[in-house]
């Protein structure tokens, strides 16, 4: 399951604009809103919904252009060392959020929020 979102700068107006798309081919992930716009210097929230099962194992990613997806948190907030100290993490099933605090234009790309879904256990 996974969730898209990407920022884009507007060189015309200063501001940064929100775009969010998801994949939920087993309903398992909702994003919101759809689009959303920030001034630089504002405070922007992507939310990921994710259904039973994910429990801690969500992680954030930025994708920027022509670049593979850079790992920004795992286990929900656990923060990778070059993540950006604006950048912040929080939640628990089924609400997880990705704060990212006084908006600069270096924090465009795509954001991906990614679940791993652990299905039932079995013992022989």
């Amino acid at each position: 399951m996974d969730f898209r979102c990407s920022i884009n700068l507007s060189l015309n107006n200063l501001l940064l604009c929100l775009r969010c798309s998801g994949s939920d081919a087993s309903s398992s992930v909702t994003q919101s809103p759809v689009f959303k716009a920030a001034a630089l210097g504002e405070t922007v929230s992507l939310s990921c919904t994710a259904s039973k099962g994910v429990d801690n194992d969500l992680s954030w990613y930025l994708q920027k252009p022509g670049q593979p997806p850079k790992l920004l948190f795992y286990q929900i907030s656990s923060r990778e060392s070059d993540t950006p100290s604006h950048f912040s993490s929080s939640g628990s099933e089924p609400e997880f959020t990705l704060t990212i605090n006084g908006v600069q234009a270096a924090d465009a790309g795509d954001y991906y929020c990614m679940g791993l879904y652990r299905g039932p256990e079995f013992t022989q």
